[in-house]
């Protein structure tokens, strides 16, 4: 009983992801016939079915661009980018769609040190750390084997020095996968999705007004209250605003 529930559960899955590639190729057909209308409808078909790539955020950004929705370009920008942060392609195009946006805020500079943290975890998906950890590990586990057995000093120094530095890169690189699987589990950012929303300096509409942002703007939310988010934007100003206003990338 338990084999054919694994043969059923196979086939399924096997149905489902050619099912879902010919969806991807049908959209990018209609893309390229210059259907673009026709191209969105079946991306976002593809992305209720949970197949989440950076290829199908990429191909609906560029559709939403081509038909002038910029902000919901923005956000499947900022989507397939999450997914693969050192793609130029979606760094380019993203780059260009910003320029729509009405708010032009400029980013604190911040720490050094920081920012090339930041820009080294993000270098690469969570796979790829957690690949890169799991293989440290293996070649530490080797060269252990080498020092135990090893005859000469210089064998045994050699290999305690490399396996010092796979501890280091094996954590490090575990440590970096962790934080991108938190970046795409917490959902920490979101994109202004209306023409304009006035920030309260309270989660309440009682509060005092603070500033006015718009849509295709990049935040970040930092607290939950109720139907209300606090969110703070790239060049340190805060405020609350109701969490219909944004979509979290």
């Amino acid at each position: 009983m338990k084999q054919l529930f694994n043969t059923i559960l196979t086939i399924l899955l096997t149905a489902t992801a050619f099912a879902q590639a010919d969806l991807l190729q049908k959209a990018n057909e209609l893309y390229t016939k210059d259907q673009i209308k026709q191209s969105i409808d079946v991306y976002n078909q593809i992305l209720m079915t949970n197949m989440e790539s950076p290829e199908v955020y990429y191909n609906l950004g560029n559709a939403y661009y081509k038909t002038k929705q910029y902000t919901l370009s923005i956000l499947n920008y900022e989507r397939a980018k999450l997914l693969s942060p050192d793609d130029e392609d979606i760094a380019f195009n993203l780059q260009v769609v910003n320029q729509h946006v009405v708010d032009s805020i400029q980013e604190l500079p911040g720490i050094f040190i920081v920012r090339w943290w930041n820009s080294l975890v993000n270098s690469q998906t969570t796979d790829t750390w957690a690949f890169l950890s799991m293989v440290s590990f293996i070649i530490f586990l080797v060269m252990l084997g080498f020092y135990f057995f090893a005859k000469t000093s210089d064998v045994k120094r050699i290999t305690f020095w490399a396996g010092c530095f796979l501890v280091l890169l094996t954590i490090s690189s575990w440590t970096f996968a962790a934080k991108q699987k938190s970046r795409l589990v917490n959902h920490d950012y979101a994109i202004v999705m209306e023409p304009s929303v006035t920030i309260k300096s309270s989660p309440s509409e009682k509060g005092t007004n603070l500033f006015v942002i718009h849509e295709g703007l990049k935040v970040r939310i930092t607290d939950k209250l109720g139907d209300w988010l606090e969110i703070r934007m790239a060049d340190g100003n805060k405020g609350w605003l109701l969490a219909e206003s944004i979509e979290r990338i």
